[in-house]
This record gives structure tokens, C-alpha cells and sequence, in this order.
């Protein structure tokens, strides 16, 4: 007599605050390739990845996953973090580990094939004829956007544009997604933006709102100011051109708003999660900062802004690189190894890439014109208000 057939084990985690319909979509769809074990974090993973507690604590979460007809056992990881389950990954064996593309992780990968344990990434789709949820959204619909830096970053700061003039290159992205914290996308700012404004951009002018949020986020007596291009990517919409001469904020700022340009620039980025960077962090430890080395980057951000004008992409991933490949020569702490070999891994299909912000950590952002299903696709902030 055969015996039963074991059913695949299949392991997901998430912090599942405020339990909504995307939630059970996913939990639904994870159920297909077999039983269902969830790994839920706890309130001080919330509170380390949010950087605000939770809604609902570790206990009702626990109780209202494991109460699911899909969930066959859910537990707290032991863990802090963003790999908070390893010790709960280990113990469980998993034939498969499932995460959606905003939870997909260069670590996570990497640990799945270590352990032998298949890894796939289901797109966030909802359920047909229901809407698109995250826990962000449900708290207080926040609208206000993200900054993505795609060239010239750091000429912001005068201890870099004092040595040669040159421009930052940003865009105003809208929160689809819970982005991560301390991972080069200004949130740290944002929340700041938040404490003013609570739930969107004010409908004003979007120069005099950078400024106060820019004046917010550095009151007197701060020891290392965010630079400017942090509050004006997050305020003005579009792709912006932030021109710098050694001063804390530009002496010009070029937008474009069209829809044309910025479906264009939509077309080409995918956002790759590391995962946040480490606390204490310190990119400036090694710094190697040069005026030729300002000039360098300077260029290649005049010449990533021309390629967007042209809509080349090939020269828009090139220059993308460029930009990147001086910044990393001014501050090497930007990349480590992990990141370096997450590069290699798609550099044979893209034409440009970079690391968000100032590195360690975060998204890496590829300019392709190829899919990569795994990626995050982002999408542009048309218009103030």
C-alpha cells in the first residue's frame, strides 16, 4: 500500500500590521504550492523596520494569521530585522519560501540557496475586482512621495560642489509600496514631511514647501545636514535637475512633468531591495573626495540629464553607471561585497545601475530594457496637487 504523498512545506514572513486584503491575497496564493507555515515580526522588528510600533501588537497579529484557513502553523521569528526568521527557517525546512516583490532580498535569496530551500517571487497583484492594499495606505492614505536619486549624488553637499559646480538628478516617486527605512530613498525625511503635513504635499508653491521642509529637517544646530535634493525630490514632482555650486541648496532647479518623459524614465528603472543598511553606517569613513573626481560625476550627471531630454536609452543607462562609478571612487564604503556581486548578477542585462542614496544598503536601481519580474517597478509622482 503507498503511503499519502507529503504536501510541500511553504514558508512566508511578514509583519502582516493591520491585516488587510493584499495580506490574504498573498497568503492565498502562497497555499497553492502546498501548507502554509508563517513567520510573523515581532513588535520590535515593527518598530526597527517602521520606525513606528504597531498597530496591532505581536499577539493579535499571531492570533488572527494563525486563524486563517490557508495557515497551516505561524509563529513570532526570534529575530530582529529584515531577517528576522532564520532561526524559524531552519527549524522548518521549507521546500519553498515565498515573498512578494517588495519583500524580495538579495540575503533572503542567498540564504535559500545555502539551505537548499527553493526561493520565488510573487508579484503584488490584488484579487481581481478589489483594490491594491498596504499597510501604509491604511493608516492615513499618506501620499506624500519618496526621493529616488538617479545621478549626482552628493553634489548637494558643499564638501563635495565647493570643488567643481554640477547637478543632482532626482525623481518624486509615489509610495505604492512600503519602501524600507534608512535605505537611500530620503525617508528619514519624509517622516519629516509627515510630521508637517501628516498625509500630502500642501497645494502651494513647491519651492517655498522644499525650503520649510528642508529648514524641518535641519533646524539650528544640526551637526550633519540632509542635503536639499532630499526635500525638493520629495516635494516637486517629476524628474528634476538640482544645480549646485557649493551651497546647501541649487542655484537653479529644471523639472520636467510631461507624461511622455516620465513614462519613458518609468519604462527603463527596476529597484532590486538589499535590504536597510546597517545602524552605524558611516559612508564618509574613507572618503576620497577630489575636484577632479566633482568634475567627473558633474559630467556624467549633465550627460544623464541630456540622455532623458533624447530619450536615448542606452546613453541613459551608460550615464546612470558613470555617475555611480564616481561616486564609489570619492566614497568606496557605498558598496561592499555583497552588493558588488548582487550587481554582477544582472549587469549582462542592464545598461546602467547604481545603489540608492548613500549606499551600504537599501535598492539597487537598474536601467534595462529587459523585465526583471523579481524588481520593483516604480511609479512617478505626476503633479504637486
Amino acid at each position: 500500500m503507498k503511503g499519502k504523498t507529503r504536501h510541500k512545506k511553504v514558508f512566508i514572513t511578514g509583519c502582516f500590521d493591520m491585516l488587510h486584503a493584499g495580506h490574504i491575497r498573498f497568503i492565498e496564493e502562497a497555499a497553492a504550492y502546498g501548507d502554509v507555515y508563517v513567520g510573523i515580526g515581532s513588535d520590535k522588528t515593527v518598530v526597527y523596520l517602521k520606525g513606528r510600533p504597531p498597530v496591532n501588537t505581536e499577539k493579535e497579529r499571531l492570533y488572527m494569521i494563525g486563524s486563517l484557513k490557508n495557515v497551516k502553523e505561524c509563529f513570532i521569528n526570534s529575530g530582529l530585522g529584515t531577517i528576522d526568521f532564520l532561526n524559524e527557517l531552519k527549524k522548518i525546512n521549507p521546500d519553498v519560501f515565498i515573498v512578494n516583490e517588495d519583500g524580495n532580498a538579495v540575503a533572503k535569496a542567498q540564504y535559500c540557496r545555502e539551505l537548499g530551500i527553493d526561493y520565488l517571487v510573487l508579484k503584488r497583484d490584488p484579487k481581481e475586482g478589489l483594490p491594491a492594499r498596504s499597510t501604509t495606505s491604511l493608516r492615513k492614505e499618506c501620499r506624500i512621495p519618496y526621493r529616488l536619486d538617479i545621478a549626482g549624488g552628493w553634489l548637494d553637499q558643499p564638501f563635495v560642489s565647493r570643488h567643481a559646480a554640477g547637478a543632482v538628478l532626482t525623481i518624486s516617486i509615489e509610495p505604492t509600496i512600503e519602501f524600507t527605512n534608512r535605505s537611500g530613498l530620503a525617508s528619514s525625511t519624509r517622516r519629516r514631511a509627515i510630521d508637517l503635513w501628516e498625509t500630502d504635499v500642501p497645494a502651494d508653491d513647491p519651492l517655498k514647501l522644499a525650503k520649510i521642509l528642508f529648514s524641518y529637517d535641519n533646524p539650528p544646530g544640526t551637526d550633519e545636514c540632509s542635503g536639499s535634493q532630499d526635500a525638493i525630490g520629495i516635494v516637486f514632482p517629476g524628474a528634476n535637475r538640482l544645480d549646485y555650486a557649493g551651497g546647501y541648496w541649487p542655484r537653479k532647479i529644471d523639472s520636467l512633468t510631461d507624461e511622455t518623459t516620465l513614462s519613458w524614465i518609468e519604462k527603463y528603472l527596476y529597484l532590486i531591495p538589499l535590504g536597510p543598511r546597517p545602524e552605524g553606517f558611516d559612508v564618509l569613513r574613507n572618503a576620497k573626495i577630489s575636484g577632479n573626481r566633482v568634475k567627473a560625476l558633474s559630467e556624467a550627471s549633465n550627460r544623464c540629464w541630456n540622455a532623458i531630454l533624447q530619450r536615448d536609452p542606452a546613453a541613459f543607462g551608460s550615464m546612470v553607471r558613470a555617475s555611480f562609478e564616481e561616486q564609489v571612487k570619492m566614497f568606496p564604503d557605498m558598496v561592499n561585497s555583497a552588493i558588488l556581486n548582487v550587481i554582477d548578477r544582472y549587469a549582462n542585462r542592464c545598461s546602467g545601475w547604481k545603489i540608492s542614496g548613500a549606499g551600504g544598503g537599501g535598492y539597487l536601481v537598474f536601467v534595462t530594457k529587459h523585465d526583471l519580474p523579481e524588481a520593483v517597478k516604480i511609479k512617478i509622482k505626476r503633479k504637486l496637487f
